[in-house]
C-alpha cells in the first residue's frame, strides 16, 4: 500500500460522489420551476440507492472474476464479501493496486452512481419517481454492472483491445443510449414543440457546471488509481479539453444564432468533459485541446438529432453525452500515445499506430451502444406495461415536485 496513492484515490473518490449534486444543479436549472425539486430529487437519491445496491451485488458483478476476457463478473464480493484493506489474494487483476480495496470499491462506486442519473436529464418533467426508482435499479444490475465488467475489469471489450481510460463507453455512451432508449417509450413532454419551456434557473446551471468540472479532476485523474505522471497528464488533459469544447461549442453557437449563450457554455464544457473522459490518461500535448474543439462543435451540431428523430430529450443528454462520448471513444484510436501510458499497445492512427486501435474503438463504442439501447428499452417497456412509466397527464401540469412530492421549491 502507497500512503499517497491512498490519499489522492481517498480525494478523488470524494470529488466524484460530489459531481451527482452538481449535475442535479446542472439540471435542476434547466427544467421549469415547478419540476425543480423532482430533479434534484431523482439524483440525490440515486446517492441512497445505487450505493446499496453497489454493496450488495453490481461491483460483484463488474469486477468479480477481473481479468477474465468474458461477459459478466461472478458473486465473489456479493454483500462486501473480501471486500476490505487487503487485496484479494490470488487475482492477478489487483495485484498491481497500491492502494485498499475497499477503497477502490468505494471509488468505483462513485461511478456507478452518477451514470444512472445522467438519463434523468433526458426524462425530465414526466418521469413517475417510483418508475425512476425500479429502472434505475434494474439498470444498474443488468446494464451497468456487465458493461463495467466488459471494459473496466478486463471483460470481453478490453481484451479485444477497446481502451477507456475514465468512462467513455462505460459512463457516457452506455448512459446516452439508455437515455434515447428511454425516452422512445416514455414520449414527448406535455406541449412539447407547442410551449416555450425555457430553464427557470441558469445561475443553478452554471453552478451546476462548475461543481461537475471539479469534480472531473477525480473521475479522470482518479481513474489512474495513483498519484503519479498519467494523473497529473489526465487532469491538464481534464481542464484543456472543457475549456477547448467550451470555445467551439459558443463559436458555431454564435455563427449560428447571433448569439454566445450563458447555457452554451456550460453544455459546450460539459461535452468537452464528457469527450476526453476516455482520453484523459492515453494522449497528450494538443490532443487534449483538439479533441475538446471537435467535441464542442459536433455536440453543439447534434442538437438537431431532437427534431431529426423527433424526440423529446428534454436536456440534451443524447447530444451531450452519447455523441461526445462517441466522439471521445473514436478520437482515441487517433490519438492515443503510448509514451504518456504504456497500457497503450496500439498507438492512435495519427501517431503512426494504423487503423486497428481506431477499428476497436469504433467496434467496443458500437456494441456498448447497441447492449445499452436493447437492454434499457426492454426494462422502460416492461415497466410501462406494468406500473407506468410517466405521471398522470394532470400530475404533469402540476408538476413533479407538488405530484410526486408534496414540496414547492420556491413559496407561491
Amino acid at each position: 500500500m502507497d500512503t499517497g496513492d491512498t490519499a489522492w484515490v481517498l480525494m478523488a473518490t470524494a470529488l466524484v460522489l460530489f459531481m451527482t449534486p452538481g449535475l442535479a444543479f446542472f439540471y435542476g436549472g434547466m427544467v421549469r420551476s415547478k419540476n425543480v425539486l423532482g430533479m434534484l430529487m431523482q439524483n440525490i437519491f440515486a446517492m441512497g440507492l445505487l450505493a446499496v445496491l453497489w454493496a450488495v451485488i453490481v461491483f460483484s458483478i463488474a469486477f468479480g472474476g477481473a481479468g477474465d476476457a468474458g461477459w459478466l463478473g461472478n458473486f465473489d464480493y456479493a454483500f462486501m464479501k473480501d471486500v476490505g484493506a487487503e487485496l484479494p489474494t490470488g487475482e492477478a487483476f489487483f495485484e498491481t493496486l497500491t492502494i485498499p480495496f475497499v477503497l477502490f470499491c468505494a471509488y468505483q462506486m462513485t461511478f456507478a452512481i452518477i451514470t444512472p442519473a445522467l438519463i434523468t436529464g433526458a426524462t425530465a418533467d414526466r418521469m413517475k419517481f417510483s418508475a425512476y426508482a425500479i429502472f434505475i435499479s434494474l439498470w444498474l444490475i443488468l446494464v451497468y454492472g456487465p458493461v463495467a465488467h466488459w471494459v473496466f475489469a478486463g471483460g470481453y471489450l478490453a481484451d479485444l483491445g477497446t481502451l477507456d481510460f475514465a468512462g467513455g463507453t462505460v459512463v457516457h455512451i452506455n448512459a446516452g443510449a439508455a437515455a434515447l432508449a428511454v425516452i422512445v417509450v416514455l414520449g414527448a413532454r406535455k406541449g412539447y414543440g407547442n410551449e416555450p419551456m425555457p430553464p427557470h434557473n441558469l445561475p443553478f446551471t452554471v453552478l451546476g457546471t462548475g461543481i461537475l468540472w471539479f469534480g472531473w479532476a477525480g473521475f479522470n485523474a482518479g481513474s489512474a488509481l495513483a498519484a503519479n505522471a498519467v494523473a497529473a497528464q489526465a487532469i491538464m488533459n481534464t481542464f484543456l479539453a472543457a475549456s477547448a469544447a467550451m470555445l467551439g461549442w459558443l463559436a458555431v453557437e454564435r455563427i449560428k444564432s447571433g448569439h454566445a449563450t450563458t447555457l452554451g457554455a456550460a453544455s459546450g464544457a460539459v461535452a468537452g468533459l464528457v469527450a476526453i473522459t476516455p482520453c484523459a490518461g492515453f494522449v497528450g500535448g494538443m490532443a487534449p485541446i483538439y479533441i475538446g474543439l471537435i467535441a464542442g462543435v459536433v455536440c453543439y451540431l447534434a442538437l438537431s438529432l431532437k427534431q431529426l428523430l423527433r424526440l423529446d430529450d428534454s436536456l440534451d443528454v443524447i447530444a451531450v453525452h452519447l455523441v461526445g462520448g462517441l466522439v471521445g471513444s473514436i478520437l482515441l484510436g487517433l490519438f492515443a500515445d503510448s509514451t504518456i501510458n504504456s497500457l497503450v499497445a496500439n498507438e492512435g492512427t495519427f501517431l503512426g499506430g494504423g487503423a486497428d486501435l481506431l477499428f476497436d474503438q469504433i467496434v467496443g463504442s458500437a456494441i456498448t451502444l447497441a447492449y445499452s439501447f436493447v437492454a434499457s428499452f426492454i426494462i422502460a417497456k416492461v415497466l410501462d406495461v406494468t406500473i407506468g412509466l410517466r405521471v398522470e397527464s394532470s400530475q404533469e401540469d402540476e408538476g413533479l415536485d407538488l405530484s410526486q412530492h408534496a414540496e414547492a421549491a420556491y413559496a407561491a
